[in-house]
């Protein structure tokens, strides 16, 4: 059956590889992915039939920095339930992951979205939202 329109994976070219697997292996594990393919460029995981590939950019191309208020990918927004973001929120403060809108937070994206918003090594923005 083809699923037309339905995402397959997102590839994100880092600049650190290995913070990267730091960052994105226990938030994923935690969102129901799992480690799908590993080499010594890249890493993959997968949640049913989308995946998510991280991939070491090479040096000659890491100038200009990546800034997620470029042209380009601004932020990766997951479904999440409350109690899961609430977990994660204490998670991500225990690992001295600095919370996006914090003054706003739980509900910085309005008044019907439970949300948390963060970033990763590389600046790019997450988040956890529950409608």
């Amino acid at each position: 059956m083809i699923k037309t329109g339905l995402l397959h994976h997102v590839e994100i070219y880092v600049d650190d590889l290995d913070a990267t697997k730091i960052f994105w292996g226990w938030l994923l594990d935690l969102l129901g992915y799992s480690k799908y393919q590993e080499w010594d460029a890249g890493i993959s995981y997968q949640n049913g039939d989308c995946y998510i590939v991280f991939v070491q950019t090479e040096e000659r191309h890491r100038i200009p920095k990546y800034h997620r208020c470029r042209s380009g990918l601004n932020h990766l927004a997951f479904h999440a339930s409350k109690e899961l973001i609430d977990a994660i929120n204490v998670e991500l403060k225990a690992r001295g992951i600095s919370i996006l809108y914090e003054n706003r937070h739980p509900y910085a994206n309005g008044e019907d979205c439970y949300a948390v918003f963060f970033e990763d090594p590389m600046r790019i923005k997450v988040e956890l939202c529950a409608y």
